[in-house]
């Protein structure tokens, strides 16, 4: 396709924003004197419309600055209330709503798992501890307390037997302490 040609390749320029409207008009556009003196005047006024709204909001800001400051509003309590509004706003929305409930259904079902995993676990050591190798294994163990420690006082468990053996070492002098001193 030739540049020439209307089509994909177009080569008519395309007016920016804020582009002058005079500098659009191409030379076989050609506006008569009336409509241009027409398109002059319509430009000023708005162009004087914009002065007066831009004065006019720099003046309603001002105020604005000055009411905030009597009233002790500062730029930090602003952007507190700010976030504070958004995330009001946020929480309000559908999709929060919807993410939250998920979320806490989630949990709830990931706590009951963690509960369902900690029984089966205990169940599982219960069966290990009731199981033959375990009693075995326990039995030598008692076997071997009981050549090292003397005999199992009645009723007592492990614990017990320890306990015993640390408090009657402890009531008995080491060697050290009942060799005289130089």
């Amino acid at each position: 396709m030739e540049r020439g040609e209307p089509g994909l390749l177009r080569t008519d320029p395309v007016p920016e924003a804020g582009e002058d409207a005079a500098a659009t008009i191409s030379v076989t556009e050609t506006l008569s004197e009336e409509e241009q003196e027409e398109l002059r005047s319509e430009l000023a006024k708005v162009e004087e419309e914009i002065q007066t709204l831009s004065q006019v909001l720099a003046a309603k800001e001002k105020h604005l600055a000055e009411i905030k400051r009597k009233l002790g509003i500062s730029s930090l309590q602003e952007l507190r209330q700010n976030i504070a509004k958004g995330w009001q706003d946020v929480t309000a929305t559908p999709a929060y709503k919807k993410t939250s409930e998920t979320l806490s259904q989630a949990g709830q079902k990931a706590s009951a798992a963690f509960a369902s995993v900690g029984s089966v676990i205990t169940k599982k050591l219960e069966d290990v501890k009731n199981s033959p190798t375990f009693k075995s294994f326990e039995e030598k163990v008692e076997n071997l307390k009981s050549k090292v420690g003397g005999p199992k006082p009645a009723g007592g468990d492990f614990g017990d037997v320890l306990n015993s053996t640390a408090s009657a070492t402890a009531t008995e002098p080491l060697p050290e302490q009942t060799q005289a001193g130089p």
